[in-house]
Order: structure tokens, then C-alpha cells, then sequence
């Protein structure tokens, strides 16, 4: 890819302590940081007049009076205030986005599914924007509750074009390739094995640093994401907050013709300036973008009998405004060791209120071993029946226990309170695997009806 001749992209990093590769380390932190030494206020947020000619300007995650430990805000000195990024807004089409609520009479939602990866077509030149390929919605994004799956493929760097949604933070877990996000906070390099978060409200333009790429994204109409409370596992384990990285301030100074698209609604719209909007100087606050490793997670699980729900591998939730049931959950299953004594070790069957999309980052996973493969997805929604399939329950009820190591996996699941709904791209771009619900079909019947016979 070449680079834009006209960027100045100034990537010197607060001296502030704490500073780790171009990131500052610690979830939902307050930072500090800036790209110019002084663009910082010090002691207030809004003087009278700001150093280098920079505008204050807060951008707020949250309601003004939400309880401090909700309360997000991040206080930006820019070179121009935002509201000369946003001109007139003209309607434009993004046929394979979707929102919620997004129910098509002729899609059948009520099932197990599960599909193959999907493949940009070739020649074709798919950006942020127009390689986002919605597979489910639930919710409504007009009330800021539920979610929408996505897969994204992406072959073109966006290149004077930036984007930010105004209903949505947005998940994103890499498969293949690599990419970098351009913000207005800063600059987040991504590769598969790391997941990202872009807050509602920012603006970005995603570059192709190596491709194609092609991942799944997590559209949050909700609350923010935020860390699972450990209960009596106590204060380690799982993420820790350390591992998250929030960027640097960076910043773009270009006086070009720009485009910026806007999410709002579930519709989008374009305006067009004449310079980037990524101008921000410095800032500092506790509403910003993120990024994780996922192999810095540190599973937990039984270590004598019994397969534990899978909440305990939550990385990330949403909440909602009933206790203990979540918007969204995050959830990673990744090596581990199993040495649970006799015990059904994979995932038992079962079926309930949460409705889980699941995604193969690589690797096989220990209930599906055929079939579910790395770049595909699978669904199973509320209170639909699932689990093993007859390979992996023989196999987990006939082998020698000991310690065993799933070693090269790693899958996950976006989990929601919601029923999930199809996208008539899920149900008939030709990726669905017609055939999943048959590897129930041939699970013995083993009932002998002699007491003590197993």
C-alpha cells in the first residue's frame, strides 16, 4: 500500500508515565496525553484560550449526570472544533449494513445455523464501508439495546474517506489480514489474535496494512463494553485490566477533500469537508478506543469435576437494566487445560434464554471438530437446542481422562439477551451450510433401562 504523500501524521507521545509501545496500558482509565509538548491543559479543561491556536472541545460517552463510576467523557484540543467536519448530509446507500430492527418476513430465523467463510469476490475493491456484511440483528438500535453480527472484508485502505457511527460502539475480532485504524485519539494497529473496540461517536478511517482481511465485528447498540465482575474468583484471572492498550495522540493536519460517512439510525449519510477531521492534538479522559490480545486471557475452569458455564470465559459485557443478564457478552475459548474427573468435558447440551453467534478465529473447537472451521460462524438462537455433535460426544464419553491441553484453538461468541435475526445475506448468499442440523441426526439412542447399565 502506498502512503498518502500529503499525511503528517505526528505520533510523539505524552510524557507521561505509563506509556507502553505507543499505547497506555490499564481498562477505562483516565489518560493524559498529547502529540505536541504543552497542547495539554494543565489544572482545567477549558481555558480561555488554548495553546498553538487549539480548539477544547469534550466529547461525552455517557449521560452528563450518569454515577461517576459510569460517567465517560474525553476532553479533545484540536486544530478545528468538529462542527466544521459536518456540513450538510446527503443519504447514501449501504445495501449490506444492517440495523435493528431488521426482520424479514421471507428469512427464517428459528433454527441452528452455520456457515462457511465468507470470500471477498475477486477484483473486488471493498473498503471499511462497503465490505461490512451484516449476518444478524436483534434489538432495536432506536431504544440503544441489542446488537448486530457482522463479518467484514476488506481489500482497499480508505483513503480520504473517514467514518463514525452514532449508534454503536463496535467489536472488532480479526481472522486474516491486518489493519490499522486511523482515530481521532489515536492510532490502533489490529491482527487476528487481538480484538479491538471503537466507541460510539469517533471518527476513524481503517487502512489495509496487510490483506485481504476478513473478521467478525460486534455491533453494541447498548451500554458499553466492561470488564465482568470476577465475583469469588476474586481480582485476577480472565482480562486484566492491564492488558488493555489505548493509543497515543496523533493527529493529521491536511487540507484535502474529504468525505465523512455517517452511521445514525441505521441509515447512513455522507458530508464533505476540505480537511481530515483527525485533528486532535491532545486529549485526555476516559472514553477512547481500545485494544486487547486475546492470548494474554487467563482462563479459569473446574479443576476436579464438572464443565462450568461458559460465562467464566467472558472477556468483555454490555450490560442491561436487568441484573446479571447481559446486553451482550464477549466470550473466548481459547488453549486450556482439562482435567476434570469423571466428567463430559466439552460443552454440555443444552438450550436458554441467551441466543450465542459463535466465530472460529482459528483452530478446531472441541465440540464441533468437523465443519466449524477458521472464518466461519455459527448460530444458535434463543432457547434452540444445541451441543456436541455425535463425533465429539463419543469421543468425550469414551476416552481415558487425564490431563489433556486443547492446544491451537481459539473461537468465540457474541451472546446477547436478544433473539438474533437473519440477514437475507446470512440466509441466502450462498454461505449457510444446509446440512448442519444433520450432525445430531445420527446420536444414538443408548437408553437400556437396566439399572446400573451404562
Amino acid at each position: 500500500m502506498s502512503a498518502n504523500p500529503l499525511t503528517r501524521v505526528i505520533t510523539r507521545a505524552t510524557s507521561t508515565p505509563g506509556m507502553h509501545e505507543g499505547y497506555m496500558p490499564g481498562f477505562g482509565n483516565d489518560f493524559e496525553t498529547e502529540a505536541l509538548p504543552g497542547a495539554l491543559p494543565q489544572g482545567m479543561n477549558s481555558p480561555q484560550k488554548c495553546n498553538y491556536g487549539l480548539y477544547g472541545e469534550q466529547l461525552s460517552g455517557t449521560a452528563f449526570t450518569a454515577p461517576a463510576h459510569q460517567n465517560e467523557r474525553t476532553w479533545c484540543y484540536r486544530i478545528r472544533p468538529s462542527v466544521q467536519h459536518s456540513h450538510r448530509y446527503s443519504r447514501i446507500d449501504v445495501p449490506q449494513w444492517k440495523t435493528a430492527p431488521c426482520i424479514d418476513p421471507s428469512v427464517t430465523s428459528l433454527g441452528q445455523y452455520r456457515w462457511d467463510p465468507v470470500v471477498a469476490p475477486e477484483a473486488a475493491e471493498l473498503t471499511w464501508i462497503t465490505g461490512m456484511r451484516t449476518m444478524t440483528t436483534a434489538g432495536d438500535v432506536n431504544i440503544q439495546t441489542g446488537m448486530a453480527s457482522h463479518i467484514y472484508l476488506v481489500t482497499r485502505s480508505m483513503e480520504d474517506e473517514y467514518f463514525f457511527s452514532a449508534d454503536s460502539e463496535l467489536l472488532i475480532v480479526p481472522q486474516e489480514g491486518r489493519l490499522r485504524f486511523h482515530t481521532e485519539l489515536g492510532i490502533i494497529d489490529l491482527e487476528p489474535q487481538e480484538i479491538a473496540v471503537i466507541p460510539r461517536g469517533l471518527v476513524y478511517r481503517v487502512e489495509l496494512t496487510e490483506g485481504p482481511a476478513r473478521g467478525f465485528v460486534c455491533e453494541n447498540y447498548g451500554q458499553k463494553f466492561e470488564l465482568p465482575g470476577r465475583g469469588p474468583i476474586g481480582a485476577n484471572c480472565m482480562a486484566n485490566p492491564r492488558d488493555f492498550k489505548y493509543p497515543v495522540a496523533a493527529f493529521e493536519d491536511r487540507e484535502v477533500p474529504t468525505r465523512i460517512v455517517i452511521k445514525w439510525c441505521g441509515q447512513f449519510h455522507e458530508t464533505r469537508t476540505g480537511h481530515s477531521p483527525l485533528d486532535v492534538v491532545a486529549w485526555h479522559g476516559n472514553y477512547a478506543p481500545f485494544k486487547y490480545d486475546l492470548r494474554t486471557y487467563c482462563p479459569v475452569g473446574a479443576i476436579l469435576f464438572d464443565h462450568p458455564d461458559p460465562s467464566i470465559f467472558t472477556v468483555l459485557t454490555a450490560p442491561s437494566g436487568q441484573e446479571g443478564t447481559a446486553n451482550i457478552d464477549f466470550v473466548l475459548f481459547r488453549d486450556r487445560w482439562m482435567v476434570a474427573e469423571n466428567t463430559f468435558r466439552p460443552p454440555w447440551y443444552h438450550k436458554n434464554v441467551m441466543s450465542e453467534l459463535m466465530g472460529n478465529i482459528y483452530g478446531i473447537y472441541d465440540a464441533k471438530p468437523q465443519g466449524f472451521v477458521p472464518g466461519g460462524m455459527s448460530l444458535h438462537n434463543c432457547m434452540l437446542p444445541h451441543g456436541p455433535d455425535r463425533n465429539a460426544f463419543e469421543a468425550a464419553s469414551n476416552s481415558e481422562l487425564g490431563p489433556e491441553k486443547l492446544k491451537e484453538t481459539m473461537s468465540f461468541m457474541f451472546e446477547t439477551r436478544f433473539p438474533q435475526h437473519l440477514t437475507p445475506f446470512a440466509a441466502e448468499a450462498g454461505h449457510m451450510q444446509e446440512d448442519y442440523i444433520d450432525c445430531w441426526g445420527s446420536l444414538e439412542k443408548k437408553f437400556d433401562g437396566t439399572p446400573g447399565v451404562k
